[in-house]
């Protein structure tokens, strides 16, 4: 091999997000699109907080 050939990776470098934290999101996703009406307030908090958490494994995932 010479310095003129390209070097061939062999390792990936990008992480690609796995499929159950895409999985995860587009459920999140799915619900905040389909709930209509008024919901309590206890729903309303705990959907913030479930969205919350599936962005941060997104985010630690993707960064990872």
């Amino acid at each position: 091999m010479t310095s003129a050939q390209p070097v061939v990776a062999t390792v990936s470098l990008v992480r690609e997000p796995r499929a159950s934290v895409l999985a995860a999101f587009q459920l999140v996703e799915d619900a905040r699109y389909l709930a209509g009406g008024r919901t309590r307030r206890r729903d309303r908090v705990r959907r913030i907080a479930e969205r919350t958490v599936v962005s941060r494994r997104l985010a630690r995932d993707l960064s990872a």
